[in-house]
């Protein structure tokens, strides 16, 4: 409730509307964070539209289906799931392999959804950049769990996959009940995509030489 509250009270602040750089931010930012959890990011787009606390412009209007109940149910369904599969060794690899195409697709829709449809130009640029933005969350999450998953326990894979429920979750409401900061938070999780990329896969580079160059173990003495 307080955070509803405090939702409210941002919107009644700005009027209730967005301009271009918010709605650039929040586009970023949604298409970034669908590249980590889609349903979770569809899901909490569509209930912060349903209760009000994502104001859009006229032309944005037909982006309210993220709001119908029908869609609100598959993402919860998604949502359920993927909070379960993201938790297990190996299995979170293969859903992040059968999502390879959907996140980036779901990225894109998303961020072209908040564009002006009258303007040809900014739609595709909007499909691209949220496609890129969501391929490239993508690939550095995919990245993690490839090294993670190289460890033989358990607990390691279901804290990082925690971490990113709740950084999702947090950096979600922070963008929606903030616009203005969500261009900021854009830009933090695009730098840090890269970052995670280049860091774990150069690691994954190192550990694969080094079993290469391993020495073959010894032949067992037939005495």
């Amino acid at each position: 409730m307080a955070a509803a509250r405090m939702l409210s009270s941002n919107i009644a602040q700005r009027g209730g509307r967005m301009g271009i750089i918010e709605i650039l931010g929040i586009a970023g930012s949604l298409s970034l964070l669908a590249g980590w959890r889609l349903y979770l990011t569809i899901l909490a787009t569509g209930t912060a539209m349903h209760f009000g606390w994502l104001p859009l412009p006229e032309h944005l209007a037909s982006l309210k289906v993220l709001a119908e109940p029908w869609v609100l149910g598959v993402a919860a369904v998604g949502t359920i799931a993927e909070f379960f599969a993201d938790k297990v060794a190996w299995v979170d690899s293969a859903w992040d392999a059968i999502h390879s195409f959907v996140r980036p697709l779901g990225g894109a829709l998303l961020a072209l959804a908040l564009v002006d449809a009258s303007d040809p130009a900014w739609q595709v640029v909007a499909f691209l950049l949220g496609g890129g933005g969501a391929l490239l969350s993508h690939g550095a999450k995919a990245t993690t769990r490839a090294v993670v998953n190289a460890s033989p326990e358990p607990f390691s894979n279901i804290a990082v996959s925690a971490s990113e429920d709740v950084a999702t979750g947090g950096l979600l409401a922070l963008a929606i009940a903030f616009p203005g900061l969500a261009i900021g938070i854009a830009i933090v999780l695009a730098l840090a995509a890269v970052a995670v990329i280049w860091v774990l896969g150069r690691l994954l580079c190192n550990i694969r030489r080094a079993l290469t160059a391993a020495p073959p173990a010894p032949p067992l003495s037939s005495d």
